[in-house]
C-alpha cells in the first residue's frame, strides 16, 4: 500500500513527508471531526500540505464541516481519483460519492476496500501531513487502522466529562497494545467563556484531558472551548480557524498544530504497512 523511501511515505500517487495522524476517540459527539478539520486548516496556514481521509466511512462529516461542494474528479481510463480541495487542503470522503443524507450500509470487508482505495487509487501528490479521520471506539475499523498502518501516530480527542475520557482511555489503551505511538490529546469543550461576562463554566467538568494524559503518559496538546460560532462554521463549511483566526480557540488550534509540527519524527523504515483488505500485502 506504501513503502518508506528516501525518509517519507510514498503511496501509489503521491507522498508523505511529515506526518500521518489518526484522530480517534472514545465515543462519537466529542468533535472529533470538528477537530480534524480545524487542525488540518490550521496545519495548512503554517504552511503544511495536508490531506485527509475521512475514515468515518458510516458517519462521515468532513465534507459539511470543512465546505466541501465540489465533487471528486475520477479519470475514466485509469480510474485514479483527484481529491476535492478546500482552503488549499485535500478531502477524500464517502461524503464525495454519496449524498449525505444517504446511509452508508457496508460491512467492515467493504469498508476497508473503500479505505484502501483512497490510500492506492487517490492522485494525493506531495503531502506534508494525511490526517485520518477514524470512527469513534474500539472497533474492527479503527483496530485494523491501527495495526495495518503503522506508521500512523494516534491523536485523541475528548471532552473534559469522566464517561468521555474512560472511553477515549480504552482507545489509549488499544493503541498503546497495538504499538501504535500515541501524538498526545486534545481536550474539546473544554470550558464555556460567557460572551457577556467572560466567565468561565465548565459544563462537562475540568481538567479530564489532563487526567487522561497522565494517564497514558503524554502530553495534554490543548483545552479548546465550547463556542457557538464553532458550531456555526461546521454547519455552514466554514471552519473557525479559516473564518475568526484571531480569536481563543483559532489561536489554541494554532499551538496545536505548531505543537504537531514540533514532534515530527522520523518515519521507520522496519515497520511493514499491511493490506487494508485483511492480509500482509505489498509494503
Amino acid at each position: 500500500m506504501y513503502e518508506i523511501k528516501d525518509g517519507k511515505i510514498e503511496l501509489e500517487h503521491g507522498s508523505i513527508s511529515e506526518g500521518l495522524i489518526a484522530i480517534a476517540s472514545g465515543k462519537g459527539g466529542v468533535g472529533k471531526s470538528t477537530v480534524t478539520a480545524n487542525l488540518a486548516v490550521a496545519l495548512q496556514n503554517q504552511g503544511k500540505n495536508v490531506g485527509i481521509i475521512d475514515a468515518d466511512v458510516h458517519g462521515f462529516s468532513i465534507p459539511r464541516i470543512i465546505g466541501i461542494e465540489e465533487e471528486v474528479k475520477v479519470e475514466q481510463e485509469s480510474e485514479l481519483i483527484h481529491p476535492a480541495q478546500k482552503m488549499g487542503v485535500k478531502v477524500i470522503s464517502m461524503g464525495s460519492f454519496v449524498n449525505e443524507k444517504n446511509p452508508v450500509i457496508w460491512r467492515s470487508p467493504l469498508l476497508l476496500g473503500a479505505l484502501q482505495q483512497f490510500f492506492q487509487d487517490v492522485v494525493w501528490d506531495e503531502l506534508d501531513y494525511l490526517l485520518l479521520d477514524l470512527p469513534p471506539g474500539t472497533g474492527d475499523m479503527v483496530l485494523n487502522i491501527m495495526q495495518k498502518l503503522p506508521h500512523a501516530r494516534t491523536l485523541i480527542v475528548t471532552t473534559p466529562q469522566v464517561t468521555a475520557t474512560n472511553v477515549a482511555g480504552r482507545v489509549g489503551h488499544m493503541a498503546e497494545k497495538m504499538d501504535s505511538e500515541i501524538l498526545g490529546i486534545i481536550e474539546n469543550m473544554a470550558y464555556y467563556e460567557c460572551s457577556e461576562c467572560g466567565n468561565k463554566e465548565y459544563i462537562f467538568g475540568k481538567n479530564g484531558g489532563k487526567e487522561l494524559a497522565k494517564l497514558l503518559n503524554v502530553d495534554l496538546l490543548g483545552q479548546l472551548p465550547l463556542m457557538k460560532h464553532v458550531r456555526e462554521g461546521g454547519d455552514k463549511g466554514n471552519p473557525v480557524v479559516e473564518e475568526a483566526n484571531n480569536d481563543d480557540i483559532s489561536r489554541e488550534f494554532n499551538k496545536i498544530a505548531e505543537e504537531v509540527i514540533k514532534r515530527k519524527k522520523e518515519f521507520d523504515p522496519s515497520l511493514e504497512p499491511m493490506d487494508l483488505k485483511g492480509g500482509p500485502g505489498q509494503a
